[in-house]
């Protein structure tokens, strides 16, 4: 990690830990990232860590109570770097990071709150009965991710349409984490979680959950997957339109997130049960040819083409 005229040994050594568990955990996310310049790779990385800490507590093995009390404690902690009381020398290097990024960044920290308000509704068990109830827990784990990004990466002076930026990044959030749903049916199952809607399950006679590697007897498990995807698609043509307000580099790392996803929605969609024989995933090569396609800026021209045709 390059050093900077303004940058402390102990912030560079925070950022630097920061990195190592994006680049050790982040399977898809550190694709998009590599992609930025190094200061905002920086803060993607503090805010990565400060989220999977989040994350790990809500999937870790510990008796509920104990989470709660955990996701507590780290709510406490961002308070302190919300309220700039930690210092560089501090010994936890990713609240040393982060408070530098929120220093540097016009980062919404409010939306670390609602991550742990969303691991929360996992540690107490709730289910989904509608999309709509589905919709705010995914809003909370991330949407609010994609508003803290915008914070980072920016809106190109003078963008049209730039004032809906954080709309389009939430609803990019929501597009990813449906995905992220619809692969991991069966893992969740047998972790005793249910994230999609009860009335959709219903609908398609999935009621009775995905505990084994085929769908429950007499549903149409195709008919819910592709309905699902149909509906992932949709937000994600609504959230790429925040390409086009984004300067290159972070249009770049955004396309590659989001790319990286939408490859994944194919194969499901080809496939639908591959997601109770095991987890669905794309091999590194093709990976990486989206993040060059992502740099190449040809997801945010198609975008900007659609929305120009869409006002003629």
């Amino acid at each position: 990690m390059e050093s900077e005229p303004h940058m402390s040994a102990p912030v560079l050594a925070a950022y630097g830990y920061c990195e190592a568990i994006t680049g050790q955990q982040a399977r898809n996310f550190a694709y998009g990232i590599r992609l930025l310049p190094a200061p905002k790779r920086r803060a993607m990385s503090a805010l990565y860590a400060f989220s999977r800490r989040v994350d790990d507590i809500g999937d870790g093995a510990l008796a509920p109570e104990v989470k709660a009390a955990r996701l507590e404690e780290t709510r406490t902690l961002l308070a302190r770097v919300r309220d700039r009381t930690v210092e560089e020398d501090d010994t936890d290097p990713v609240a040393v990071a982060l408070r530098h990024t929120a220093d540097h960044f016009p980062v919404p920290l409010e939306g670390l709150d609602e991550l742990i308000d969303g691991v929360l509704m996992d540690v107490r068990g709730e289910t989904y009965e509608t999309w709509d109830d589905l919709r705010v827990y995914c809003r909370c784990v991330a949407g609010a991710i994609g508003r803290l990004s915008l914070g980072v990466f920016g809106t190109e002076p003078g963008a049209p349409g730039a004032e809906r930026a954080p709309e389009y990044a939430d609803t990019l959030g929501l597009a990813l984490q449906l995905t992220n749903i619809l692969r991991d049916v069966r893992e969740d199952a047998g972790d005793g979680r249910t994230y999609l809607p009860a009335d959709d399950l219903a609908k398609f006679g999935c009621s009775a959950g995905f505990a084994g590697p085929n769908p429950p007897e007499g549903s149409d498990f195709a008919g819910l997957v592709h309905f699902e995807v149909r509906r992932a698609r949709a937000l994600f043509a609504e959230g790429y339109r925040l390409l086009p307000m984004l300067d290159r580099r972070s249009g770049a790392c955004v396309a590659a997130m989001a790319g990286i996803y939408r490859r994944l929605l194919d194969r499901i969609e080809r496939d639908p049960e591959a997601v109770l024989r095991g987890r669905v995933s794309l091999p590194g090569r093709e990976k990486a040819y989206v993040a060059v396609r992502g740099l190449s800026g040809l997801d945010a021209r198609h975008v900007s083409r659609r929305t120009v045709r869409r006002r003629a």
